[in-house]
């Protein structure tokens, strides 16, 4: 197997609101905010459903990878309920293995609201049920170690109990790549992060926004100084302003596309991952790496949803 994902089973329930609609349940709008389940269904409550989903940061990202025709897999925690059952059913259309045995537990599935404003910018209320309690004996020993990558999600750090299953997964696993999920995320956890990102992977997906909150940067030379430093792969998009590869020395960048019609950002991050992966497995150059990521995050932020067709 090329790359193994591990992340949060959530299931994306999507749905388009105003911008009033954030500031009456004070939301901060392109974040992504933890809740109990009984202010996610309140807030349910209020909605027209769009579109449901199975998603997740990186099971976006490693469905993208399966589109494309990579061997590729999930470890995610979700509960043998209607949704639960659901999520499988999802992964397992889009050709990705699951490994991960689904039993009855207190907790429902994982479920995350995807509030589409009028600009297309996401903003994400979760519940995380189930999945933020995966733990090291969810984790597939096997499935790492027959895998090249894995793919983490920085999401999976805002609980206790999946710190334990990452560590477990880092230590036996050949090379390791993550993405920072979230700047609210990134402060929550920052000088983890900083020693995961500086000491422990070999590849970093990050937005502007996140790694300037990570570093404390000033300025983007700021940045680009810390990506020379590191001596690992530092991939960071950037929207209007394209994306950037930095490792030692080597910095590559990459154009946005223009013209696009924008309808919505979920997924756009986790598709543009998805793109660049599928370029470094297939041994392409960094820059047609960067052109594959930046390809795919434009086809998806001009549909609804986290899912190309």
């Amino acid at each position: 197997m090329k790359i193994l994902g591990i992340g949060n089973a959530i299931v994306d329930v999507i749905c388009k609101v105003d911008d009033q609609y954030l500031i009456n349940n004070q939301l901060t709008k392109s974040t992504m905010k933890l809740v109990d389940e009984t202010e996610f269904q309140k807030l349910l409550s209020t909605l027209k459903i769009e579109q449901t989903i199975s998603g997740g940061s990186v099971a976006n990202s490693i469905v993208g990878l399966s589109q494309l025709g990579n061997d590729v897999g999930f470890i995610g925690k979700v509960n043998n309920d209607d949704l639960g059952q659901k999520y499988e059913e999802g992964l397992t259309k889009e050709k990705v293995q699951y490994f991960y045995n689904k039993k009855k537990e207190i907790s429902p599935t994982g479920t995350c609201l995807i509030l589409i404003t009028p600009d297309a910018e996401r903003t994400m209320v979760t519940f995380l049920g189930i999945a933020g309690k995966i733990n090291e004996q969810d984790i597939n020993e096997k499935a790492i170690k027959d895998s090249e990558i894995i793919f983490l999600e920085g999401y999976l750090w805002d609980k206790g109990e999946p710190k334990s299953a990452f560590d477990k997964a880092m230590s036996l696993s050949n090379t390791k790549v993550m993405s920072l999920s979230d700047q609210f995320c990134v402060d929550r956890h920052k000088s983890d992060f900083f020693n995961l990102v500086k000491n422990k992977l070999d590849i970093t997906f990050a937005n502007e926004q996140e790694i300037r909150s990570l570093i404390n940067a000033k300025s983007f030379e700021d940045i680009i100084e810390f990506g020379k430093q590191i001596g690992k792969l530092l991939i960071i998009t950037r929207g209007e302003k394209g994306s950037i590869a930095i490792r030692n020395q080597e910095i590559v960048e990459c154009q946005s596309k223009a013209n696009l019609k924008i309808v919505d950002l979920t997924g756009a991050g986790d598709l543009f991952a998805a793109g660049f992966l599928h370029g470094l497995i297939n041994n392409i150059s960094t820059k047609e790496c960067l052109e594959k990521g930046t390809e795919m995050s434009s086809k998806i932020i001009q549909k609804i949803g986290a899912r190309l067709d």
